[in-house]
């Protein structure tokens, strides 16, 4: 195994695939390995190139072998498909991504820390738990509905129907129908509570964290989107520049050019959806903070409202916002307010 220089590694739950192969990219070792043995295969390689497809469990797997000696590399799938070279299994994923490891022009994921998937962990508990919350709510409003109880749209107006239901003495309600909502009650104060609890973590975390704080001086940008940035972007040191974040979010048009002729479409919306859609909500937040107060709106704003549909400029706000965040994350700056100009 002396000759062994760059290694592809297939992840499982239990047993994984490994190919090796030496400087001139031929394979010297092809096996399995059951999860309790990676790491033993591992530690009696020389230190090597090893590639794994970016997933849920490849940070871990990343820290482990880094640990020992090796340098790690992670590879988005959707790149290492094209080196597969005949029908899909362990195997020939194993080579493709041994293969995919070594070319030059290969993009790759960082690795997270053990910080940066705690942060996320709590983002995406959190997301969980306020879809449930929208779930109650609707199921709350649809019953309702049905004795023809009605509220206004928004989820602080279900408070409304929380006092009919908790109030015995509003007959329009049947008991047994109140006795069955009481459960989504209850179920609906518990998950807000939840919510709470893990937005209460997150401003923690906040607080403690530098860079956080200096991203939520960007307009549109509170707690949640800041913290969600930083753990998932880190110092964003991975992208060569702006823009190369602002596509890697899924915030730049879809290109289908040929002949020298450009043809531009809908914005990609590939990379995380969620920092697309916290990115893009905020924009709309700055948008809708500033209808009443053209002052507080800067020329280029102007001049897009002007010739743009609003989920149009939402968009291109939201692309502005990510290249701000790239550079405060890259040269640990303040953000530093534009001088606006009046319509």
């Amino acid at each position: 195994m002396l000759n062994i220089t760059t290694v592809g590694l297939d992840l499982a739950k239990s047993v994984f695939q490994v190919h090796c192969a030496d400087h001139e990219g031929r394979p010297v070792v092809r096996k399995k390995l059951r999860r309790a043995q990676v790491l033993k295969f591992f530690a009696e390689l020389p230190p090597c190139l090893v590639g794994m497809e970016a997933c849920g469990s490849a940070h871990h797997w990343a820290r482990e072998l880094s640990a020992i000696g090796h340098e790690v590399r992670l590879i988005p799938p959707q790149y290492v498909k094209p080196f597969v070279k005949t029908n899909k299994n362990d195997a020939c994923d194993a080579e493709a991504i041994c293969e995919a490891v070594i070319r030059p022009t290969m993009r790759f994921a960082p690795v997270k820390s053990v910080e940066q998937q705690s942060v996320l962990a709590l983002h995406r508990a959190r997301e969980l738990l306020v879809r449930q919350r929208t779930m109650v709510t609707n199921a709350l409003r649809g019953h309702c509905a049905e004795f023809g109880i009605i509220a206004a749209k928004g989820a602080c107006n279900a408070k409304e129907l929380i006092q009919v239901i908790d109030d015995r003495e509003d007959h329009r309600l049947p008991g047994l129908a109140r006795q069955a909502l009481g459960h989504l009650v209850s179920q609906l104060r518990m998950l807000q509570g939840e919510i709470a609890a893990l937005e209460g973590k997150l401003k923690a975390w906040h607080r403690s964290s530098e860079a956080s704080r200096r991203l939520e001086t960007i307009p549109g940008v509170g707690i949640i989107t800041a913290t969600a940035l930083v753990a998932t972007l880190g110092d964003a040191s991975q992208f060569r520049s702006a823009r190369q974040l602002a596509a890697s979010l899924g915030l730049v048009p879809r290109q289908h050019s040929s002949g020298g002729k450009e043809r531009l479409g809908r914005i990609s919306k590939r990379g995380d959806g969620y920092l697309r859609r916290l990115l893009v909500h905020g924009a709309r937040s700055v948008l809708r903070a500033t209808k009443d107060k053209p002052a507080a709106r800067s020329h280029w704003h102007h001049a897009l409202l002007a010739r743009r549909p609003t989920n149009v400029v939402l968009v291109a706000m939201a692309n502005k916002t990510a290249r701000v965040v790239w550079a405060l994350l890259r040269r640990g700056e303040t953000y530093r307010q534009a001088m606006s100009s009046p319509a």
